[in-house]
């Protein structure tokens, strides 16, 4: 597997990011584990997770991800191996949304803990807090990396202006800033970024790790009907893809990965790679087969042709 660097960081990233987000919910502790050593042997070195995943699992509270991830850390002891990204910010049981300096630092010493590391490569503020002034959090997140408990600091769920403005005031006054960008995109998802995040990114010079690269599994061609998610885990979250726009991207799906003989999810995958700003891609996994067909999704290349048919059919002005 290749190596990039992230945008303005010194980490060198693979074209795609395993997403913890299934730890402890459609996986649980067992098939975690095998999970992430599956991924690793096979170059994979690179995990999204969140203090708050996955809280909306059945008897869950939040935290569950990061404990299996920190339990394999400890028996493996690959700490030294591997990237971790994880997020401060978000809702769960017993804890609201915020990013207060003791919201900061509280919840980070809780991830340190649950990931049996004294650091994090990667530390997103989840969600914004309208309610605490951008110099607190900011500061707050200067001091997580000045301590050494935090390499890069990263945004999500922000508003282009909100990121903007937090680095604004941080060079003001010579804090750590924002360096990545964690948004929303896929083939379906493509409006918001592109009409509001795109060109803040480039002019913030911020690294792009895209989220629900396949759309919550939609656009993995397995559900075609709205009736065959019924009682999935997902349902709630794949719904609303149900359109006819949508049907429109699975049928384009389908054509290019039958003239590459691949799955559909491993184009869709793919043509994360051609677009401006992404550097990498968030895509989970529940099974060997899923992680080796994300895998060979970063080796294959799509053409003019295969670009035109899906970006046709994904297209949100017509």
């Amino acid at each position: 597997m290749h190596y990039y660097k992230l945008g303005t960081t010194d980490l060198m990233v693979p074209k795609v990011c395993f997403g913890a987000n299934v730890f402890g919910w459609t996986l649980d502790e067992r098939e975690s584990l095998y999970m992430l050593d599956l991924l690793y042997d096979k170059g994979l070195n690179f995990i999204d997770t969140a203090n708050n995943y996955s809280h909306w699992g059945q008897g869950n509270s939040g935290g569950e991800s990061e404990r299996i991830i920190g339990k394999w850390l400890k028996q493996s002891n690959k700490r030294d191996k591997v990237l971790l990204s994880t997020k401060v910010g978000g809702a769960f049981k017993g804890m609201e949304r915020g990013l207060t300096p003791q919201d900061i630092r509280t919840n980070l010493e809780a991830s340190l803990k649950r990931l049996n590391t004294d650091y994090i490569d990667l530390y997103f503020a989840h969600h914004d807090d309208l309610g605490c002034k951008q110099e607190l959090t900011m500061h707050a997140f200067n001091d997580c990396v000045v301590q050494g408990k935090v390499r890069y600091l990263g945004a999500s769920n922000f508003s282009a202006q909100r990121v903007v403005s937090a680095n604004e005031l941080s060079y003001a006054h010579g804090w750590y800033s924002y360096s990545v960008l964690q948004p929303l995109y896929n083939l379906y998802d493509r409006i918001k970024f592109e009409t509001q995040y795109q060109s803040m990114a480039k002019e913030q010079n911020m690294a792009v790790m895209s989220y629900f690269a396949l759309a919550s599994g939609f656009l993995s061609g397995k559900y075609t009907e709205l009736a065959q998610i019924k009682g999935v885990k997902r349902e709630e979250m794949l719904k609303d893809y149900f359109t006819t726009r949508g049907r429109d991207i699975l049928s384009a799906l389908s054509q290019v990965a039958n003239k590459h003989k691949v799955n559909q999810a491993e184009i869709a995958v793919a043509w994360q790679f051609t677009r401006e700003c992404i550097s990498t891609a968030i895509v989970s996994a529940t099974s060997k087969t899923h992680l080796e067909s994300i895998i060979k999704s970063t080796e294959l290349t799509l053409d003019a042709a295969d670009l035109d048919i899906l970006n046709n059919a994904s297209d949100y002005i017509k």
